[in-house]
């Protein structure tokens, strides 16, 4: 069985975390083609928005512990397998926030260890009232992968975050949300519909100016201003030289809405 499905429809691209009889937990197989399916799927000019979800009731219930008593035993062989185990991992996380089309999460029930780095890495996330979060990772006697401890504190702030991180507790929606770990909640039934709305009006957008947008976004923690200042006059050029904006003026100007091409 494949443990990650990929359907595009359209513009709008889905990939489906396929392990649901063990909540989605992230297995070798799993993170190596969640990797070559990012992969993909950041050089795919023909998607214009990614949407990241869970077969069945869950999302990810983190990595796959049962599995970490099944590899050598000897600390070398160990130590090398865990280390390209999380630089694939990391891979994963590196491409969903460098992909020049905008990532939403479509979460429920069970978001946990790296699912919630998972998550994070994504520019939107969608999430079924049902949805529960914990990094977990202090619960099995090991520090966090996947982004968190870079993410959590320029979400929630630091002292949020060591709470997550120090005690591992669960978390619901109304939480996440209170936080600014997800960007909206529905009712489970509704998920799916909620989710297709955003991603086709995403998917409708300015692709290329996406990009560039969570772009600056991104790198912005880490600029002066003056150095924003001049990655985002730098950004506007490259975009007001583009058919959008073309085409995003002309309707302005028409009092229509524009027909964005994605450049």
């Amino acid at each position: 069985m494949n443990t990650i499905l990929l359907e595009q429809v359209g513009a709008i691209a889905t990939l489906t975390l396929n392990r649901p009889a063990a909540l989605n937990a992230l297995s070798p197989d799993m993170n190596r083609e969640l990797s070559e399916a990012t992969a993909q799927l950041e050089l795919d000019n023909s998607v214009r928005c990614v949407v990241l979800q869970g077969a069945g009731e869950h999302f990810m219930a983190g990595g796959d512990v049962k599995g970490f008593n099944a590899g050598p035993s000897d600390a070398a062989s160990r130590k090398m397998g865990f280390e390209r185990g999380i630089a694939e991992t990391h891979s994963i996380i590196t491409r969903l926030k460098r992909m020049p089309k905008p990532v939403v999460a479509s979460v429920q029930g069970a978001v946990a260890g790296f699912g919630v780095s998972l998550m994070s890495a994504c520019d939107l996330v969608v999430a079924a009232d049902s949805s529960y979060f914990t990094l977990a990772y202090c619960h099995i006697g090991t520090t966090p992968d996947g982004g968190a401890t870079f993410a959590l504190p320029r979400t929630v702030g630091v002292k949020w975050a060591m709470e997550i991180a120090l005690l591992g507790d669960r978390f619901d929606a109304a939480r996440a949300l209170q936080w600014g770990l997800v960007n909206r909640v529905v009712p489970v039934a509704q998920l799916h519909e909620a989710t297709a709305t955003l991603a086709m009006r995403l998917a409708k957008g300015p692709t290329a100016v996406y990009g560039r947008t969570k772009k600056l976004i991104n790198e912005s923690l880490a600029h002066t201003l003056a150095d924003q200042l001049q990655a985002e006059q730098d950004s506007f050029v490259a975009s007001a030289l583009g058919a959008d904006f073309a085409e995003g003026v002309s309707a302005f100007v028409e009092k229509r809405k524009p027909q964005f091409v994605g450049h």
